[in-house]
């Protein structure tokens, strides 16, 4: 069996669903609020290229190395971006949250607190993990400090670690939250979805 093994996970604002196939309009959608496929620092898929990403994540999810999920709005029931655990190392118990993109209309809300709460609440209360890792380009400032308001700390830097969309390349930043941080920084999401 896969670690992590399929879970949908419930909150209050966000349910995260395994990901599938009839995500796709509810995602085509998303993507066009705000045409997120047009940002050169992160990878967000064309509208038209859609099926081709979820089929993508669900071919890493079968070999082990992917849990993708739908971010369902729980007010509309309707998904609104998708998210992952990836670079799952089962042997070490250690993953990484990314691949997240979610819809114009509900970034900087309510929504991607909890579903950071409810990844992170997952992966250290129920699998167990030692380490949780977020990685994102060093020209996303606006994800940089979302992740340092988690309560991640900056393990460092690898330059010239990738190519962005046009090209160019990409430095990434990479940050963890270890287990013996967790309990802290749960308090943190907590009160700011309080």
């Amino acid at each position: 069996m896969n670690w992590p093994p399929p879970v949908t996970l419930r909150g209050a604002h966000v349910t995260l669903e395994p990901l599938a196939p009839r995500h796709h309009d509810d995602l085509v959608e998303a993507v066009r609020d705000g045409e997120l496929w047009k940002l050169t620092y992160t990878t967000v898929p064309l509208p038209e290229k859609m099926e081709a990403e979820i089929a993508r994540r669900l071919a890493l999810a079968h070999a082990g190395s992917m849990l993708p999920f739908a971010v369902i709005e729980n007010a509309s029931e309707r998904a609104v971006g998708m998210t992952t655990y990836m670079n799952v190392d089962a042997v070490h118990r250690r993953l990484e949250i990314g691949s997240t993109w979610y819809r114009t209309r509900v970034q900087r809300t309510q929504l991607n607190t909890e579903c950071k709460l409810l990844l992170l609440a997952h992966a250290f209360d129920v699998l167990d993990c030692i380490a949780v890792e977020f990685r994102t380009s060093a020209q996303n400032l606006r994800s940089r400090r979302a992740i340092e308001r988690l309560g991640a700390r900056c393990d460092g830097i690898l330059r010239n670690h990738a190519r962005h969309a046009d090209g160019t390349l990409r430095d990434t930043v990479v940050y963890s939250i270890i287990a013996g941080e967790w309990p802290a920084v749960r308090l943190r999401l907590e009160a700011l979805l309080a």
